[in-house]
């Protein structure tokens, strides 16, 4: 039978073929192929927006894989943007390939993507573009749920049929009528599943009406429109694919005054399209994705396999285990298949589903452990397929450069995690880094960095990579700023930098144009800088300005980036802040204020540590002296600047101690000595193993506490928990030993010379009995060194 003949199941006097289906349902998508075949219609419709229509030969490119997605956003704003998903095994990807298979024109007759993107507005979430047999769509302001009055609630269909047939799960009642039923034997009938379906959704429609739904109203007219088109075009030998759901609106008689009626004064915008990438793991509803199912792995799989499904997914499974060093054998596979099929028996199941097999993968291969299952789930039932789009889709020039650099520097867009490690002293991994940067800075956060193992140095980056099919929405929108990467970063900078407010903004930015390798983008950066710096007259924000600058003449300097115009911006800064400081510090602050001040005054001590500015650590310390000596000043600041006095060598041992000892005598409030202490010996900075080696400082923290009145006492706990309540639990043991015997006390057992004062420390002379104890613990170590 040639295409254009109307088939034994397209007949005149029945109407057009209307092929009800469930978006990405394998099952479904067998059978439209199936009901092709049969039908051989001479031209397929299917749901989608119009504007595809001059995207699909693309489908046919050897290049292009599934899942893509026909992408669609405003001219205008491309933030306002839909995805219409589609996978290997969606029916309507199967119409599509089976129609150009057979030089069979094939079209998209949903409401344009011009009228939706209109009516949704800016804004609104992307990826809700074709709306499921489950009912999830693009409706907005609706609730889910079923069961309700018409157009009291969002409908799920699928949710109602499997309840009506005594199933609690939607999903495994989808499996048990579609996924896993036969249909392709010489008496099968290509069309049952579709005529079921058609007739549950009529009953489903005549019931609840939209069901919630109310665009689809205007969606369904705008098809019956293209269908009547296609009508006067075929005849009635055409085929149309669309969700079932929308199955009994199609078939009703409708006038086109009507539909045109609901069509009349639509809103409108201009938009383009292009295909991209898609992943397996955002057409998972738990993505977000309305029309989503929950294992687009498994159902990828059931699509692929033409026999034995389960048992090529527990060998698959098996595979995974054993790459994560399990030990799973052949006979795992054999003893877990058996399992899965006994529980479908017993179920009254017409073959294992998904449920059966994990079960019977936990019980059998895990250990009933549902740490590997959870694997299992991520890896295999979800997965992370990353579809691919031939070169010639269309795209913004910025996502052709894009896709330049990404070949040039190897860097494969891919769907799962993958760290990078980076050595910046190397052309190409520098020139990846930059990509990357600049790339962050235009919002297209591909690599997010992270920690460095193993090495602080400034030559080493480390980034977590990870391509969303989103970021090409952000592609699209940061095509306003430039046609190529360099291009469009140093354009955003420059902006951002016009429109930064608060001068910390700016700090940051020049560090990121360093890091990113934007020297046109400096000049402007550089000049908003010293504008704001010049203005500005909060010594706060002034410090937290400072850090980012001493990190960008540091990062310039690795990088080999000309930053010495931020050195004269720097040095002018340390100056400000070393004159405004003390005085900032001493006006009545309370408590946050003064954790804010500390905070700042040990992100300035860490920028002057990197600064290479004649006299400004000299300067600095003398500021620090200032803080740490002067009595108006909160308790917190001055003992913080104790330490960091101290750590430098700037500040004698007994200094230090006359210090404390003038903070926390019986003069001094209860609150303001214990935030000396907290500021001195704060937990994250390693305070409580300076108490532990140097005693004569913890008995004078001793001597003060046993002083504090008991009503003082309950006022200052909460801040010396806080304080010690941070130490590594070996420092806190130590601490209470030494409180328990007494500083300079000697313990039980202790040797000659135990008992002798101690200027510093433990003691002066070896402890025989506790050097004895760890004798044999030195030895076992010793002998299991490598030699």
């Amino acid at each position: 039978m040639s295409p254009g003949t109307p088939g034994p199941y397209a007949a005149p006097d029945l109407g057009p073929l209307l092929l009800g289906v469930r978006h990405h349902g394998p099952g479904s998508a067998r059978a439209v192929r199936a009901a092709l075949d049969a039908a051989r219609p001479a031209a397929v419709l299917i749901e989608g927006p119009p504007e595809g229509d001059v995207l699909l030969p693309l489908a046919a490119d050897p290049a292009m894989r599934p899942p893509v997605a026909l992408l669609a956003h405003a001219a205008d704003d491309p933030g306002r943007a839909a995805f219409w998903p589609l996978a290997e095994f969606s029916p309507e990807w199967v119409a599509i390939r089976w129609a150009q298979e057979r030089d069979v024109p094939v079209r998209f007759i949903d409401l344009p993507a011009a009228h939706s993107l209109a009516m949704r507005g800016s804004g609104e979430g992307t990826d809700k573009g074709a709306e499921g047999l489950d009912g999830e769509g693009d409706e907005e302001g609706a609730e889910e749920g079923s069961g309700a009055a018409p157009g009291s609630v969002r409908l799920d269909p699928l949710a109602v049929l499997a309840g009506t047939a005594g199933y609690e799960d939607p999903e495994r009642w989808w499996e048990d009528v579609v996924e896993h039923r036969g249909g392709t034997g010489p008496a099968a009938d290509p069309l049952g599943v579709f005529a079921a379906l058609g007739e549950a959704m009529g009953a489903l429609r005549e019931e609840y009406g939209a069901g919630g739904h109310h665009r689809d109203l205007v969606r369904e007219a705008y098809m019956r429109q293209r269908m009547r088109a296609a009508r006067r075009e075929f005849g009635d030998a055409y085929a149309v694919v669309c969700g079932a759901w929308h199955v009994p609106a199609l078939r009703t008689k409708t006038s086109a005054a009507a539909d045109k009626a609901l069509l009349t004064g639509l809103p409108k915008v201009k938009v383009e399209t292009t295909w991209v990438p898609w992943t397996h793991r955002r057409l998972a509803r738990a993505g977000g994705y309305g029309a989503g199912i929950t294992s687009p792995g498994w159902y990828a799989h059931l699509f692929a396999a033409r026999d034995r499904p389960v048992e090529r997914w527990l060998t698959r499974v098996a595979g995974l285990l054993r790459a994560e060093d399990r030990q799973v054998s052949p006979a795992h596979v054999i003893e877990a298949v058996r399992l899965a099929d006994t529980l479908a028996a017993m179920r009254g199941r017409p073959v294992p589903g998904l449920t059966e097999t994990l079960e019977a993968v936990r019980a059998v291969m895990c250990d009933g452990s549902d740490i590997p299952i959870a694997l299992i789930e991520d890896r295999l039932v979800v997965g992370d397929v990353l579809g691919e789009v031939p070169d010639a889709a269309p795209v913004v020039p910025l996502q052709r450069d894009l896709t330049r650099q990404q070949r040039s520097l190897r860097l494969k867009a891919e769907a799962q995690d993958r760290e990078l490690e980076l050595d910046l002293r190397k052309d190409t991994d520098a020139a990846k880094s930059l990509l990357l940067h600049r790339l962050r800075l235009l919002g297209i956060d591909w690599g997010v960095p992270t920690a460095s193992r193993g090495s602080t140095g400034t030559f080493r980056e480390t980034w977590r990579l990870r391509w969303e099919p989103e970021l090409a929405v952000r592609v699209a929108e940061a095509g306003i700023w430039g046609t190529t990467v360099l291009g469009a970063a140093t354009a955003r900078a420059e902006a951002d930098a016009a429109g930064a407010g608060e001068l910390g903004e700016v700090t940051a930015l020049a560090e990121r144009c360093l890091l990113a390798g934007l020297s046109g983008a400096l000049p402007a950066v550089l000049r908003a800088l010293a504008d704001r710096a010049a203005l500005d007259t909060d010594v706060a924000g002034l410090a937290k300005a400072l850090p980012a600058l001493a990190r960008s003449l540091r990062y310039g300097d690795v990088r080999g980036t000309d930053a010495a115009a931020l050195g004269t911006v720097a040095a002018g800064l340390a100056e400000r802040i070393c004159v405004a400081l003390p005085p900032a510090c001493a006006a009545g602050l309370d408590a946050d204020a003064a954790a804010e001040l500390r905070g700042h005054v040990d992100g300035v001590h860490g920028a002057v540590a990197l600064l290479e500015l004649d006299g400004l650590r000299e300067r600095w310390s003398a500021v620090l002296r200032t803080l740490a000596g002067r009595d108006t000043i909160p308790g917190l600041i001055r003992g913080r600047a104790a330490r960091l006095l101290l750590d430098d060598g700037r500040l004698s041992p007994e200094e230090t101690a006359r210090l404390m000892g003038l903070s926390l005598s019986p003069a001094c409030a209860p609150a303001d000595a214990a935030g000396w202490i907290e500021g001195f010996a704060g937990g994250g900075s390693g305070g409580g193993t300076l108490l532990v080696h140097d005693e004569r400082l913890l008995a004078l923290i001793d001597d003060w506490l046993v002083s504090v009145p008991e009503r003082a006492f309950i006022d200052v706990l909460p801040l010396l928990r806080r304080t010690f309540g941070a130490y590594e639990a070996g420092v806190k043991r130590s601490l209470g030993e030494l409180v328990r015997r007494g500083p300079g006390g000697g313990s039980a057992g202790a040797g000659p010379g135990s008992g002798s004062a101690a200027p510093a420390g433990f003691g002066a002379e070896l402890d025989p009995a506790r050097a004895d104890a760890v004798v044999d613990l030195v030895r076992l170590l010793l002998a299991g060194a490598p030699a």
